[in-house]
């Protein structure tokens, strides 16, 4: 079902992973999307999709070219309904070991790119009256979190507040704001920290996750997509605020143990 027939939709972090999967869903559901990566393959998966998908080049910790993108994206397309702020990054490292630099890397990209964006676009949803904003959080930090995850959680925990703050800004105005908690998703990020915690044998963490999991594997990045175009949709227009943990059952069990590479 077309549910977002008609409406124009903004993704950052689309080239791989959770973005490009939304942004494949969003595109199925009617929506025209917009993607943006710093990674030069969001023009191939803009060109795959095809139906007038656009792409963009941008660091969206840097306001200045995030406004520049904006303001292209507004000129050409006249507005943009939907904003998914999905870019992010997860660099696991002990705290006794991380510098200044990476933990401000992590707040840089998480939470300010995610701010930079919302106030690129809020604006004029609100001058429409209309807008859907989701914000990629996560388990991390909200309801989890493993050794060397300090920064990301940090910064994802942040990212879940804001959404509660902007559902508050939007709501006079047709605007919602939700957040989207991810557990394990098989993404390149994921299978970047498997190889990282073993890198003679990465599979074997991989594997090591989805026996923690209930369901008994990693989930996809089109079910992620599903979820943020239902959200994204009008069947979701009265839901502001919320978060949606979506992790295939891997925080129920209370003696859970997040996955081990041995």
């Amino acid at each position: 079902m077309k549910t977002l027939e008609g409406k124009i939709a903004f993704i950052t972090g689309a080239a791989m992973g959770n973005g490009e999967g939304i942004a494949r869903v969003m595109a199925e559901k009617g929506a025209t999307v917009v993607l943006a990566d710093l990674n030069e393959r969001v023009f191939e998966v803009a060109k795959d999709i095809g139906n007038g998908a656009l792409a963009y080049i941008a660091d969206i910790s840097d306001y200045g070219q995030v406004q520049k993108v904006a303001a292209e994206v507004l000129e050409k397309l006249g507005r943009v309904d939907i904003l998914v702020n999905n870019a992010g990054i997860a660099r696991r490292i002990r705290v006794e070991e991380m510098d200044d630099e990476l933990f401000n890397l992590h707040y840089r990209i998480n939470v300010i790119g995610t701010w930079n964006c919302t106030k690129a676009f809020l604006p004029q949803m609100m001058k429409n009256k209309y807008g859907r904003i989701v914000n990629m959080a996560s388990v991390t930090g909200p309801r989890v979190v493993d050794p060397g995850m300090m920064g990301y959680a940090m910064s994802k925990g942040a990212v879940l507040a804001f959404t509660k703050a902007t559902a508050m800004e939007g709501v006079k105005c047709g605007i919602t704001a939700n957040a989207i908690l991810p557990g394990y998703i098989l993404t390149p990020m994921v299978q970047h920290s498997a190889h990282e915690t073993n890198p003679e044998n990465p599979q074997k963490v991989i594997d090591g996750i989805a026996a923690t999991v209930p369901m008994g594997r990693l989930g996809e990045t089109k079910e992620i997509g599903y979820l943020a175009a239902f959200l994204a949709s009008d069947e979701a227009a009265y839901i502001t605020g919320a978060e949606f943990l979506i992790d295939g059952g891997a925080a129920l069990p209370e003696t859970n143990v997040m996955g081990k590479s041995e």
